[in-house]
């Protein structure tokens, strides 16, 4: 959805619409899915702003539609649904971005949200890390 919405600058209701007019799956999914596509549309400056610090020499306009909806949704997820581990959040991104990306955008996701996750969780997130022997470069 978040997709749609990046590429046809459509309002999210009209996007969700349609979105679900060709896919279909359990209640829940698609609660959660809606729940993060329109959390994300309602809050991408502050999100956006979050992404364009992570990402030093990098404008916003450069990154792929993909990769951009991917940091999107996983920093929305950082920063408003903290019930959600931060391992979870960056490993799912990670998983999309190596489905639907370019060859590098796993690589690239991963640093841009860890480097927001170090920023939003601080200590208890650069912890975590520490102790899984995660080396954070």
């Amino acid at each position: 959805m978040l997709y749609q919405w990046e590429i046809s600058a459509a309002e999210m209701d009209d996007v969700a619409a349609s979105f679900w007019l060709v896919r279909s799956t359990v209640e829940e999914t698609r609660d959660m899915a809606e729940r993060l596509a329109r959390g994300a549309v309602r809050q991408v400056s502050e999100i956006d702003a979050a992404i364009a610090a992570a990402v030093k020499h990098w404008r916003m306009e450069r990154l792929s539609v993909v990769d951009k909806c991917i940091l999107r949704i996983g920093t929305y997820e950082l920063m408003c649904e903290r019930q959600t581990p931060a391992a979870v959040v960056l490993d799912e991104a990670v998983d999309m971005a190596k489905r639907f990306g370019e060859a590098d955008s796993s690589l690239f996701v991963n640093g841009v949200l860890d480097a927001i996750c170090r920023e939003l969780r601080g200590p208890e997130w650069s912890a975590r890390q520490e102790a899984r022997g995660v080396d954070k470069k």
